[in-house]
């Protein structure tokens, strides 16, 4: 299979990906480790104006073979759920860099996101050479 690593995401070690805009944070998944997990059967994530520490879980992925929780690679507030997900887990697998989105964070202070992989950095962590 061949995974799409978009450039203009990056990534944590955790797998989670982050698209920055407008000061705001998009993160979900990488199409990767979603494949990694198989069939999701279940989605749950925290709640709209939770407020979270970078490397907290703000969520669980529930597959046919695991269970994984997910990671904030920033301290913020998320400010929006993807209720979609919750409501039709199998979006996350079918378009995780797009519908498949988590949550949006507004991070608690000015954030550096080259802290994280870029989608270079990325692929050749996780893909084999």
């Amino acid at each position: 299979m061949s995974y799409q690593f978009p450039d203009n995401l990056n990534y944590a070690d955790t797998h989670e990906y982050v698209l920055e805009e407008n000061g705001f944070l998009k993160i979900g998944v990488s199409e990767f480790a979603i494949d990694q997990l198989g069939d999701i059967v279940f989605v749950e994530l925290a709640d709209q104006g939770t407020t979270l520490k970078k490397g907290e879980t703000f969520g669980t992925i529930e597959s046919v073979k695991a269970v994984e929780e997910v990671y904030l690679p920033f301290t913020g507030e998320i400010v929006s759920v993807n209720e979609s997900v919750v409501d039709n887990p199998e979006l996350l697998q079918n378009d995780p860099v797009g519908a498949g989105w988590l949550v949006i964070l507004k991070p608690e202070s000015k954030i550096s996101i080259t802290d994280l992989m870029t989608s270079d950095e990325y692929q050749s962590k996780v893909l084999p050479k």
